[in-house]
């Protein structure tokens, strides 16, 4: 059968999943809010847990993949992906709910990185930037799902059953996964000294540090906004109902999937007419920082806004390709899932921060909505930062 059968499809669904739990809880956050109780401090490290658990993981998942391929290793861990989905469906109190977040955060913090190492295991060097395009647009079809048909299931099912649905997906995408054809892995008989060794060329590299600030702030402040920020922002800053704001997140996910499909259909043919896959990378991640100013400042309608978001920031997964084009082989586990880490704890901290900075500026007398904006500006501020930081090393370079 075709390896685009055999091994792309099942490591998107994968994707796919991950990305609905990563977002599902910007949509569901007002029943969280008022079936907890909680502050939007305790609802940003709620959601952000999964952030945690999924970060603190990419290195010693970078060595699995390495070691034992992408198709046990992913199938492994989104057990404890459904195991995760179900305790959450099933918690009252904080502690256990983002323990459960923690879980399906660990259970999914495969899917991405196994996706590129099975690619780089079945596909030639030169389609990889396509390929991880496409499968990036298999998680814009989750981002899809976790934005408008999350808020029509929930009057149907509620939050927990929304979640004991997940936990059976997780199961189902775990099984064919599994099934997938396995492969000789480059680099397999490395021994685990060799491995770490191979891990600390890469975190001491240049070139990793040059992309790396702009991955955590840039990549995951979008993270951190789409999955939680997006939906109590346009609520409290734009006025918007909640379906309204859900539904800009459609938009937005909408848009993310129109940037992965170009890119995967366009980034080759665009390097033979003479437009590298990193000045691409370079125009999105600068049109990204843009797009959050225009909407810090509400400088766009913002359905507009929201959507050109989603659009420039679909560009952000070149950076995984052009990193690991500067390594062998053999270490693309790890080189992936390094630059993943700065990923997630970018979001993570970006997450919890935003919700911690908006308590404090409101407890400090601000009213709700401009504790919202001077939350969002020091955000574009720090990506601002990298962004320049990414820049500089383009020049030395």
């Amino acid at each position: 059968m075709n390896p685009w059968l055999r091994v792309f499809a099942p490591f998107a669904v994968g994707y796919y999943l991950s990305y609905l739990l990563r977002n599902v809880n910007a949509v569901i956050a007002p029943e969280l809010t008022r079936d907890l109780g909680v502050s939007a401090a305790d609802l940003g490290l709620l959601t952000s847990a999964y952030l945690l658990a999924f970060g603190a993981f990419q290195l010693p998942l970078g060595l699995l993949l390495d070691r034992y391929g992408p198709r046990r290793v992913e199938a492994a861990l989104l057990l404890i992906a459904a195991a995760g989905c179900a305790l959450f469906a099933a918690g009252d109190g904080l502690s256990g709910l983002a323990t459960a977040r923690a879980l399906i955060g660990l259970g999914v913090s495969a899917c991405l990185m196994a996706a590129f190492k099975a690619f780089s295991l079945w596909f030639p060097a030169e389609r990889q930037a396509s390929l991880n395009a496409a499968v990036m647009a298999a998680g814009g079809l989750g981002a899809l799902t976790a934005t408008t048909p999350i808020g029509w299931a929930l009057p149907l099912a509620g939050w927990r059953g929304v979640f004991f649905v997940l936990a059976a997906l997780a199961l189902l995408v775990a099984a064919a996964i599994f099934s997938t054809p396995e492969k000789e892995k480059v680099g397999a008989g490395e021994t685990v000294t060799d491995q770490l060794r191979g891990l600390g060329e890469i975190l001491r590299s240049r070139v990793f540090w040059r992309f790396a600030p702009q991955t955590a702030m840039i990549l995951g402040g979008f993270m951190a906004v789409q999955g939680l920020w997006a939906v109590p922002w346009l609520m409290h800053f734009n006025g918007l109902s909640r379906d309204a704001a859900a539904f800009h997140l459609l938009l937005t996910g909408s848009a993310m999937l129109i940037g992965f499909l170009a890119i995967a259909a366009f980034v080759i043919p665009l390097k033979r007419r003479g437009i590298p896959p990193e000045r691409i990378l370079a125009v999105g991640m600068g049109l990204g920082v843009a797009a959050n100013g225009a909407i810090a400042l509400d400088l766009l309608p913002t359905h507009a806004a929201w959507f050109f978001l989603g659009l420039v920031f679909s560009v952000g997964n070149l950076a995984y390709a052009l990193l690991q084009s500067e390594f062998p082989p053999a270490l693309s586990g790890r080189v992936n899932t390094a630059l993943n880490l700065c990923a997630f704890a970018g979001a993570f901290g970006l997450q919890w921060g935003f919700g911690a900075l908006v308590d404090v500026l409101a407890a400090g007398g601000l009213a709700q909505r401009d504790a919202f904006q001077w939350t969002f500006a020091a955000l574009v501020l720090l990506q601002a930062a990298s962004y320049g930081w990414f820049l500089r090393g383009s020049r030395r370079d």
